[in-house]
């Protein structure tokens, strides 16, 4: 790759709108729920699988469900985008607030 398209890549890499929200762990074969938040939710599951695929998860419930299931009985969900127009602190607030209200909706262990 030229130097110059390499700068064009990367401005255009740090220029991009990055999407926070709360997010859905399923397991069809026990029915188990679990959800966090992640300030960039176009990265989160590529994460999780990753860490669950590796056995170093550190959510144990989740890494032991994933090592008994496997992979196919899992899915991932986008259950809310938050407004990336806020300020880093309340949007930090905010996550946590919709997370345990989404827990509590869900039924859903926390991760």
């Amino acid at each position: 790759m030229r130097t110059e398209d390499r700068k064009v890549a990367v401005n255009a890499y740090k220029k991009r709108e990055v999407e926070g929200g709360i997010y859905a762990v399923r397991c069809v074969a026990s029915g188990e729920v679990w959800v966090g938040g992640a300030p960039d939710l176009s990265k989160i599951q590529n994460r999780l699988w990753f860490t669950l695929r590796q056995g170093t998860n550190t959510h144990r419930s989740l890494q032991i469900a994933w090592n008994a299931h496997g992979a196919e009985a899992f899915s991932f969900e986008l259950v809310e985008r938050l407004d990336a127009e806020e300020i880093g602190y309340v949007r930090d607030r905010v996550m946590k607030e919709r997370l345990v209200l989404w827990s509590e909706q869900l039924r859903a262990v926390r991760i």
